[in-house]
């Protein structure tokens, strides 16, 4: 897997809640040893525990999304 936080992404985006795709990202690291090997490296790589390493990077990729259009509105009442 190249670039997990893009796997976490695509989770996101495809299940269109945080709950669903933590759901399926539990399940996928449980089957695959492989996955769970590169979260884990992941986790300590970015200072977060491999229990709330998925649903943080959620929190902060869904508040970026977020600043996103904010900034998109801003530029838009000018």
């Amino acid at each position: 897997m190249e670039n997990i936080e893009e796997f976490f992404q695509d989770l996101i985006i495809q299940h269109k809640s945080v709950d669903i795709a933590e759901a399926e990202f539990k399940k996928l690291v449980a089957e695959d040893p492989g996955l769970r090997e590169i979260y884990r490296e992941w986790c300590h790589s970015v200072g977060n525990s491999e229990r709330n390493g998925f649903r943080d990077f959620c929190r902060e990729y869904i508040e970026s999304q977020e600043s996103i259009w904010d900034s998109l509105n801003d530029y838009d009442n000018e």
